[in-house]
């Protein structure tokens, strides 16, 4: 069974960086489109952005397009989000999965707050 540990949350002033790591166990992580979401308190599970198996496709959306790059180190069965120029609307707690069909075993999350 797939399994996912986020790391590299934190707190962060606005304008910060952070940079997130997700490494993955079980499954077919060399043949997944990997993705990381976020869920801000009172709100839905939103996709951030989403990386193709040879890293070729990209997506991001408009919140965070310019800002975050999402990466994947297929020998490490890792995932990365590097976060620029946060905003307070970046808070929420940020998971990797897969996508388009996520696995229904989400990781803990990493928490990430942005504030002065």
């Amino acid at each position: 069974q797939v399994q996912f540990v986020e790391s590299g949350g934190g707190l962060a002033q606005p304008g910060g960086s952070l940079r997130l790591s997700c490494v993955v166990s079980g499954g077919a992580f060399g043949f997944a489109i990997m993705a990381w979401y976020r869920q801000a308190p009172g709100k839905q599970r939103e996709l951030v952005a989403s990386v193709s198996p040879g890293s070729s496709t990209i997506t991001y959306a408009d919140s965070v397009r310019g800002r975050f790059t999402i990466s994947r180190d297929n020998a490490r069965w890792t995932v990365y989000l590097q976060m620029d120029s946060l905003k307070p609307d970046d808070t929420a707690v940020y998971y990797c999965n897969q996508t388009p069909k996520p696995s229904q075993n989400w990781g803990q999350g990493t928490q990430v707050t942005i504030s002065s």
